[in-house]
């Protein structure tokens, strides 16, 4: 995962040449439109961009937000590559509002500390970003297992935030319960589904 800050450094770039997969870039936020295009001219094929959003406060800003979502899925269409959402706090449910109002299925979210209820985010949650000490309590409740970004200079740093969040969060492979709404819609429950056994408890 690579934070943009403009420039495709070299060390990265012979990595990539290597066969390094980039799972996710995270976008400044500066320009989105651009920074994102700009990334995608690299040809580094990111799994996610990921986009920082602010709460669209207008209808005008709402609808700028959707004309700069809209041009990056034509721009990523045939890429393989998708946009997640990493939202400011507070953004959430006008931004579903927005999305729901413009069918835009295609577009996910970044998962981060300042999301206090993930739930209505639930089905479209494709990576996350925290720091070592974060609760991740609130996303393990759902289930689910993601990346999980962790902002680190250099790979011993990392691998000692990393081991400290693994520890512990042992990864959770059912949901504690099961949503009771996905997206605003309520969640019908399947009788035919039978939950197994949480990692670390019955």
């Amino acid at each position: 995962m690579l934070r943009w800050d403009g420039v495709l450094h070299e060390g990265w770039r012979s990595s990539w040449r290597q066969g390094s997969a980039i799972h996710a870039v995270f976008l400044s936020g500066h320009s989105l439109v651009e920074e994102g295009l700009e990334i995608l001219r690299h040809g580094l094929g990111p799994d996610f961009l990921v986009l920082p959003v602010r709460k669209p406060e207008t209808r005008e800003a709402g609808f700028q937000l959707l004309g700069q979502l809209e041009t990056l899925l034509e721009a990523t269409s045939g890429r393989g590559s998708k946009l997640a959402l990493q939202l400011e706090a507070g953004a959430e449910a006008k931004v579903i509002d927005l999305l729901r109002e413009a069918h835009g299925e295609a577009i996910g979210f970044c998962w981060h500390p300042d999301i206090l209820d993930p739930e209505p985010l639930a089905d479209r949650i494709w990576c996350g970003l925290c720091e070592a000490g974060a609760d991740l309590h609130p996303l393990q409740a759902l289930g689910y297992r993601w990346d999980m970004a962790l902002e680190a200079t250099d790979p011993g740093s990392f691998r000692s935030q990393a081991a400290a969040l693994g520890a512990a969060h042992p990864p959770v492979l059912f949901p504690a319960e099961m949503p009771a709404t996905v997206l605003g819609r309520p969640v019908v429950p399947d009788d035919n589904l039978v939950f197994g056994k949480h990692w670390d408890r019955p």
